[in-house]
């Protein structure tokens, strides 16, 4: 199985980069169009990510400023069944954060846009904590 894995730094507390990965109103500033859930194991979170594109996801592991996964239900073929998680570590003022997004079938070409894309993402997560910038949806694979 093939995984995605994104390491970096966020100066920000863990409780903040937390609420950003963990809860919809913070998803929907750096990731989806928007989402609703509540985040706790077992729970059923849902991403919009425009038409054709309505993807739920259970919450698969859950420590409160720690670590949040989703197992991905309904989604694209080559995402069902991938787990997308965040483990965050505080280290004074910078949280670590380790992502990834494992459980692909293949290093396939949805698999190679995934990982640039998450990449990009990732850097709007980071840019939205660290200096309260805002994209909108429609922009953010653009900037």
């Amino acid at each position: 199985m093939a995984g995605i894995y994104h390491n970096f730094p966020i100066r920000a507390s863990s409780n903040n980069v937390f609420e950003a990965i963990s809860t919809p109103e913070g998803l929907d500033r750096w990731w989806t169009k928007s989402s609703s859930g509540v985040c706790a194991e077992g729970q059923l979170f849902t991403f919009d990510f425009g038409p054709d594109y309505q993807w739920s996801a259970m919450v698969s592991e859950y420590i409160p400023n720690e670590v949040v996964e989703w197992t991905m239900q309904l989604a694209d073929q080559d995402w069902a069944g991938t787990k997308v998680g965040f483990h965050l570590k505080q280290i004074d003022q910078v949280t670590e954060v380790r992502f990834y997004h494992n459980g692909w079938k293949s290093e396939n070409e949805h698999f190679r846009i995934s990982n640039y894309c998450w990449a990009m993402y990732l850097r709007i997560l980071k840019r939205y904590l660290e200096y309260g910038e805002s994209v909108p949806y429609e922009k953010r694979l653009n900037t």
